[in-house]
């Protein structure tokens, strides 16, 4: 070996020190005490949705014993013949997610595409940070809003002009029905889609960034405009 190659070492090893590399500890016991500790938080989330069910049939079970299933398909809420049905508040909050769902899914998809394909740079990261502190507002800060703020509105402007347009139409008039004060099957999905809005935009946003660049590219290559591509 050449000297100045020798003498290079030497500096090398001069320089890094002269203390030799630490020795690896292996623990036959680390793997298996990580791989339990994983399995037992993933079914750890299990127990707690079994634990939910369970509770909710204890809770429940009084009013099965006495009403039995039909409970579920009957419309009667009669105290005074204590007799009691609980299909008017299944109605009520599936026509409030479907109607919130309707509102809510077009929207989010608009922000979520606007964020990752559309927004100049200077306004990207601000919408976001604004749509991931929408979505740490309570949901009674929404509920609160939608009936002192939003259900007065609703009712002035929305409402009254629903209930003449929709008269005797079979489904969309029981949206509308009531009272003109803002409080219906409506307002409530309206309100609901206003407060599941960040979320589903948060969650198709996080969707859009992991797709491909190179699908981008390949379809930008053949010509496609940002519309197409999107």
């Amino acid at each position: 070996m050449p000297a100045p190659a020798v003498r290079d070492m030497d500096a090398n090893k001069t320089q890094s020190g002269s203390r030799p590399p630490r020795r690896r500890v292996n623990a036959p016991w680390a793997d298996p005490l990580f791989a339990f500790a994983t399995r037992a938080a993933a079914f750890l989330v299990l127990s707690l949705l079994v634990g939910i069910i369970i509770s909710l049939i204890i809770g429940a079970w009084p009013s099965i014993k006495e009403f039995g299933l039909g409970f579920l398909a009957s419309t009667d809420w009669d105290p005074v013949q204590d007799r009691y049905g609980g299909l008017v508040m299944i109605y009520g909050t599936l026509a409030t997610s479907l109607i919130a769902l309707i509102i809510a899914v077009p929207v989010s998809f608009g922000i979520a595409l606007f964020l990752t394909e559309l927004s100049p740079g200077w306004l990207k990261r601000p919408l976001g940070i604004a749509i991931e502190l929408l979505a740490a507002v309570p949901s009674i800060v929404y509920g609160m809003w939608g009936l002192l703020v939003f259900g007065p509105i609703l009712a002035q402007y929305v409402q009254q002009p629903l209930q003449k347009a929709f008269h005797g139409v079979p489904v969309l008039s029981s949206l509308v029905s009531g009272p003109p004060v803002g409080l219906g099957l409506l307002s409530a999905g309206i309100i609901l889609a206003i407060m599941i809005i960040p979320f589903i935009a948060s969650v198709m946003r996080d969707v859009f960034e992991v797709t491909p660049p190179m699908l981008k590219e390949s379809a930008y290559g053949l010509g496609s405009t940002t519309w197409e591509v999107v």
